[in-house]
């Protein structure tokens, strides 16, 4: 830096940052600035293109492992209200910004994000081009990087990235789930300006904590939950002596291969109770149904997702955030009488989608499944139904924390199959989107 920018930066919030570098597996290097808390950080690259939501995805479970680059050029600009974080511990190894704001204005904001991810020792770079290092990882695919504030050498940064843990095969969910049984947590009462109260609850659910997140939790106390959270590898029998009217297969981080210990106990709770899986919890279900999963070139995370609804005819805008996927062809052979007379798989699936069909393949565990929600992307599948038993699960996160409301339908989906409706998917979306939500009401403009 010049002696003429820093002069001009001496007088802002900027003044006194530290050198900091970021550098990928492939040699591919960016010089910046400190943001958050010193020291080093490794972890596979990934980009999140969300325009806002930023601590809901610092904060969130499934990011853990991961160095995660914000995609929108500022960063922190209504800081931080701790009752908006996903997790009370962030668990990203890494975070990368364009421009990080220390002053941020906003009547909600509790403390700036530096502060924040100092706080919680997440070491954080800012000031690299983050348009050329989304490009880098969009064509060389997902790989090892780190951050430094300590060791500005590229090479010596480099050689302890390629000798750092892969992601794939390790599991990270054992690291972000509960240690015990649990009562999911109670809404925020500083949400209550924009969300109404939880109704009675009706049903009791066991959730499944692969790394959830707390507004997904919320999503499911919205529907009339009581939510009993166990850890990631509870064994069924122990699930069902707490007799639920339902199952939740929760989101969670990593390589769902590594996760052995809850799609073997998915298995024997699939017939015997109604489930619901998000993320990787419907990764749990393709398992135990004897799915093969594959990992992603560079993952889908963010807030502007579209995803066909191939029961409804509708396009929801989702939020994502995953690195692998359901590979559909690996469920069963197509049942061709209920799959539009076709009989062999198309491997992109937007396919179904030109052709207004909902697939369905027989497979040797569970019988019947049905594709029922399409990537419009890249045509990989977000979600699927089990038409011979209570169980459907989507590849996407309904919550809307960050993202849109498009999907809250889901928890009312999951809250009809536990009442036994036959067509428990059969919603309005468009009327659904904004349930729970105060905004527009008498009561919200008087709070």
């Amino acid at each position: 830096m010049s002696n003429a920018s820093e002069k001009l930066l001496a007088n802002t919030a900027k003044a006194g940052r530290l050198p900091a570098l970021l550098v990928l597996e492939d040699g591919t290097a960016f010089y910046g600035w400190a943001c958050g808390a010193p020291g080093e950080a490794f972890g596979e690259a990934c980009f999140n293109t969300s325009v806002e939501g930023y601590l809901e995805v610092v904060s969130d479970p499934s990011y853990a492992g991961q160095i995660v680059t914000m995609t929108y050029p500022q960063i922190g600009n209504y800081g931080v209200d701790p009752h908006d974080a996903q997790r009370a511990v962030p668990a990203l190894r890494g975070l990368v910004v364009h421009d990080m704001c220390r002053t941020p204005s906003s009547w909600r904001s509790i403390r700036s994000l530096p502060d924040y991810l100092a706080e919680h020792g997440v070491v954080a770079i800012e000031g690299i081009d983050t348009r050329a290092l989304v490009r880098r990882i969009r064509e060389a695919g997902a790989m090892r990087a780190g951050i430094s504030t300590e060791d500005l050498s590229l090479e010596s940064l480099l050689s302890k990235v390629r000798a750092a843990r892969e992601l794939v095969g390790d599991n990270l969910v054992a690291g972000v789930s509960c240690a015990a049984h649990a009562a999911a947590p109670p809404l925020p009462e500083s949400h209550a300006f924009a969300q109404e109260a939880a109704p009675e609850a009706r049903f009791r659910v066991v959730a499944y904590d692969c790394g959830a997140k707390d507004a997904i939790l919320f999503g499911l106390r919205r529907a009339g939950c009581d939510v009993t959270v166990v850890p990631w590898d509870t064994p069924a029998d122990e699930v069902l002596a707490l007799e639920p009217d339902g199952v939740f297969l929760s989101n969670g981080p990593g390589d769902p291969e590594a996760v052995g210990a809850t799609y073997d106990q998915a298995a024997q709770l699939l017939g015997r109770v109604p489930v619901f899986g998000i993320c990787l919890g419907h990764q749990m279900l393709a398992k135990a149904a004897g799915a093969s999963i594959e990992k992603l070139r560079y993952g889908h995370r963010g807030g502007n997702h579209p995803v066909m609804n191939l029961l409804t005819g509708r396009v929801e805008i989702t939020a994502q955030n995953h690195g692998f996927g359901l590979v559909f062809p690996s469920l069963g052979e197509l049942v061709a009488e209920e799959s539009g007379g076709v009989s062999e798989h198309e491997a992109d699936l937007r396919a179904w989608v030109r052709a207004g069909v909902a697939p369905v393949v027989r497979n040797s565990r569970f019988g019947r499944i049905q594709l029922t929600h399409v990537n419009l992307n890249d045509g990989t599948p977000e979600g699927m139904r089990f038409l011979d038993l209570p169980a459907f699960s989507v590849q996407y996160h309904p919550e809307a924390a960050p993202g849109p409301t498009d999907a809250h339908y889901l928890f009312t989906a999951f809250e009809r199959l536990m009442a036994g409706v036959e067509g428990y998917l059969d919603i309005d979306i468009a009327a659904d989107r904004l349930s729970g939500w105060r905004f527009g009401t008498e009561e919200a403009a008087c709070a």
